[in-house]
């Protein structure tokens, strides 16, 4: 049984024979997961995602897509891909429903099949009454549904997106969420890269991050703010007489509140409340405040600069 949908090994990409885009990096993609690949502008995003869906040539290493080598097996390996890329790649003269049907078509889809899956495509994303527009008619939400639309055209194993709601608006933005979160669960393999870092906080169960050409990261969403971020237990209080109160943690005073610097807020706020109950200290709020993707995000790809 095939473990990964996406294993990359030993990977390097240089440019002019100089500038190294990949540095030898590692990257397992679990079968069936939302996995979300971030990184600051240059940081070797798109160059990994074109490698994987075989649009870059690579110098060093190998990439498998569902156990297939995506140079020996190339033929194979693409039809498992659907790629929805950054910028908009459509042909102006031809009305959607062609469009679609085309991409089909690409795939080795029948001539019957590409138009089944069409208006499969068409429905789902809100486009039939559309369907005999041309690209250059479709407002930019409608263009970026239809970008979707074509990497699911051939109901690919695994879904690439690259900054796949860039310039939507909040509510197709959530429609997408949704839809992709329901073909996730339907078993569908989705790899993500976005600037917007709360969308892949929301949808990824896993993310790497890369800087620099370096995979500098790779764990769990949950463990990342776990383990590299600074949770908070933030009190309001009165009585606040005297700045000794709590013992044996990290802590200051703001005003009336106090903030205790944790990294397991379970286990640290029953010995705090019970420290401030013997000083007599009258507790009217308690809030816990955890980092987010985003602070560990900016954390960790500043640090990995400075050390450069």
């Amino acid at each position: 049984m095939i473990k990964n949908a996406i294993e990359i090994k030993n990977l390097k990409k240089i440019y002019d024979n100089k500038f190294e885009a990949l540095k030898s990096i590692d990257l397992d993609i679990p079968k069936g997961s939302f996995y979300g690949l971030l990184g600051p502008n240059g940081a070797g995003k798109t160059t990994t995602i074109g490698a994987i869906s075989g649009l870059v040539n690579y110098d060093i290493g190998s990439i498998s897509i569902m156990g297939h080598d995506n140079k020996s097996d190339y033929r194979i390996a693409r039809k498992l891909i659907g790629l929805s890329p950054q910028e908009l790649n459509f042909d102006v003269f031809f009305p959607i429903r062609k469009v679609l049907e085309f991409q089909a078509g690409y795939y080795g889809l029948s001539f019957n099949e590409s138009k089944e899956r069409t208006e499969i495509m068409l429905e789902q994303f809100g486009l039939t009454e559309k369907r005999n527009n041309t690209c250059r008619e479709l407002s930019g939400g409608m263009k970026r549904r239809l970008q979707i639309a074509k990497a699911l055209i051939h109901n690919p194993e695994i879904l690439i997106l690259d900054e796949p709601t860039a310039g939507v608006d909040i509510e197709l933005r959530y429609m997408l969420w949704d839809f992709l979160k329901k073909i996730n669960n339907e078993g569908k393999t989705i790899l993500l890269t976005t600037h917007y870092i709360e969308e892949a906080e929301q949808l990824c169960d896993r993310i790497a991050i890369i800087d620099n050409g370096n995979i500098i990261t790779n764990d769990k969403t949950k463990n990342l703010t776990g383990k590299n971020g600074n949770t908070q237990i933030v009190i309001d209080c009165e009585n606040i007489e005297k700045d000794n109160i709590i013992k044996n943690f990290n802590f200051k005073i703001n005003n009336n509140q106090i903030i205790v610097d944790t990294e397991a807020p379970n286990k640290t706020l029953p010995n705090v409340v019970e420290q401030l109950n013997n000083s007599n200290i009258i507790i009217n709020n308690i809030e816990i405040k955890k980092s987010t993707l985003e602070q560990v995000f900016l954390k960790l790809t500043s640090n990995y600069a400075s050390d450069k």
